[in-house]
Formats: structure tokens, C-alpha cells, sequence
């Protein structure tokens, strides 16, 4: 091949990494693990360094997280300051668990966002219903990419982590698919969150009869399929989820990721790539 031809075919060659980078979307779904906890050796202190280094393995575009305290979340942003949060927590202040969105702000622009709760009366801020113990929530924005100006809306959430808390699950499932469904058709929808039940559930049928489940239709999976595991590296059930409508799913990935025996969180963190 001409010089000439081979410069041009490495340009073209360039170019195409170029636009497959920049079309790319990077999600993830992360349980922090509450700074509330006793949890010894697992303490916040001693596993912060660790999550946000978990963080820049992948170094998505956009984080659901749950159970985030403020300090977490500052404290994180202080270790990735490309990266910046918000949300209310779940009685609408912030000295409590959040649902923080964590956003790279060379690659997004928030549009607009807010809130609302997984109850009877979802505008009432910290209303509880269905048997909750605690108040649940949704955090969602509308987000615009900076390169090509396409948008999405994310949705984060927790739901209840009782066995008896199924059917609360469900009516939560319900109310989330109902909001989604008001949303326009062509604008695409990624939900992130610890949905405290797996993909056999009332719950994962209801929200998947309108969305698709990154760890089902993704061409490339890697590591296990469970994730939360106690802080033992041992998962057991299959709780966090990334589910979507209007883009497509090339891979999804579980993070392992582990130092001297510590984890950042008692949840593996769950990463997929969409092309928006």
C-alpha cells in the first residue's frame, strides 16, 4: 500500500475510534454502603480511597449510587473532580441516605431533575406507605451529552430490603413504569439502582414489560451475575440492576475489584456501555 494510502487509512481508522468513544455511554450502579453503619475494619474511612479508585476503573460518564451520605458523596468528588453530585435524601434533606447521581462534567450536561417518592401520595416528600420502614424514592435527571447534545434520563433508586417488603417492591415497580411511560417515547431511559430482589421478581417483570435489563441483553458480560456480598467477596443474590429503553447495550461488566482483603462496598458495583 502507498504511504500516502496507508496515512489515510490510519486516519480513518483514527477518526472511527474517535466517534465509537465519543458515541459511547458509560453507566454504573453502585451501593455505597451507609456511613451510618458500624462496620469496623469496612468503616467508610478505611474503604474511601478504594471506592473512588473502583470509580476511575471504569470512569463512567454517569453513577447511580445508593445509601450515600453527603460526606461520601463529597468526599468522592474531592478524589474525582471531574465528576460532580446531587440529589436530596430520602427525607428530602441531606443528613440522611441518597440516592446521589454522580455525573462527568467534560461529558454531560444536566438539563434538569428531581425527585419523588415510591408511596401513595409520590410529590409528598418523605411520605411512606405499602408497610415501608423507611421513606423510598426515585432521583432522575434529564442530561444532555456535550459532544453531539443527545439527551437521556436516568433514574436511580432503593427499594426495601425485607422479605416481607415484596409486594412494596412491586407497587414501587409499578409506580416507576407508570413515570417512565408519561416520559416522551423518543427520548431514551437508563434506571440504576439496589432493587433489594432479583430478576425472578413481580418487581423486575413489571419495570421489564417497558425497559430491557442491561445483564440479559448485553452481547458481553463479565463477572458474576449476583452481587451483593456482606463484605465477604462472596455475592448471593442478584439485586442491582441497570435497566434501559431507546439506546443499545454492548456490554456489562461486575466489578470485583478488592485490596488486601477490603472492598469499597458490601455490593459489587455494575457497569454497562451503551451506544446513545
Amino acid at each position: 500500500m502507498p504511504i500516502l494510502s496507508r496515512i489515510a487509512f490510519a486516519l480513518a481508522l483514527s477518526t472511527a475510534a474517535v466517534s465509537a468513544c465519543a458515541g459511547e455511554l458509560k453507566v454504573m450502579t453502585f451501593n455505597v454502603r451507609t456511613l451510618a453503619a458500624q462496620d469496623g475494619p469496612n468503616a467508610w474511612d478505611k474503604r474511601r480511597e478504594l471506592f473512588a479508585d473502583t470509580i476511575r476503573q471504569v470512569h463512567p460518564d454517569v453513577i447511580g449510587t445508593q445509601e450515600l451520605f453527603k460526606q461520601q458523596g463529597d468526599d468522592t468528588v474531592e478524589r474525582l473532580p471531574e465528576y460532580t453530585w446531587f440529589g436530596r435524601d430520602r427525607f428530602g434533606k441531606h443528613a440522611e441516605e441518597h440516592m446521589g447521581i454522580f455525573y462527568r462534567k467534560d461529558r454531560l450536561k444536566l438539563v434538569k431533575s428531581g425527585d419523588f417518592w415510591l408511596s401513595d401520595s409520590p410529590d409528598k416528600v418523605a411520605s411512606i406507605t405499602w408497610g415501608n420502614v423507611f421513606p423510598r424514592m426515585v432521583n432522575w435527571a434529564l442530561f444532555e451529552r456535550l459532544d453531539d447534545h443527545k439527551q437521556f434520563y436516568l433514574l436511580d433508586t432503593h427499594f426495601p430490603y425485607r422479605d416481607q417488603d415484596e409486594d412494596a417492591r412491586t407497587k414501587g415497580a409499578r409506580e416507576m413504569a407508570a413515570w417512565i411511560a408519561r416520559l416522551p417515547a423518543k427520548v431514551p431511559v437508563i434506571v440504576t439502582g439496589d432493587f433489594n430482589t432479583e430478576p425472578s421478581s413481580e418487581a423486575h417483570k413489571v419495570l421489564t414489560a417497558g425497559l430491557k435489563d442491561a445483564w440479559d441483553t448485553a452481547p458481553k458480560r463479565e463477572g458474576p451475575a449476583k452481587t451483593f456480598h456482606d463484605f465477604t467477596g462472596q455475592p448471593t443474590v442478584q439485586i442491582d440492576w441497570i435497566l434501559y429503553r431507546g439506546v443499545t447495550a454492548n456490554a456489562i461488566r461486575t466489578l470485583t475489584t478488592s485490596k488486601d482483603g477490603r472492598y469499597p462496598s458490601d455490593h459489587f458495583p455494575v457497569a454497562a456501555d451503551f451506544t446513545l
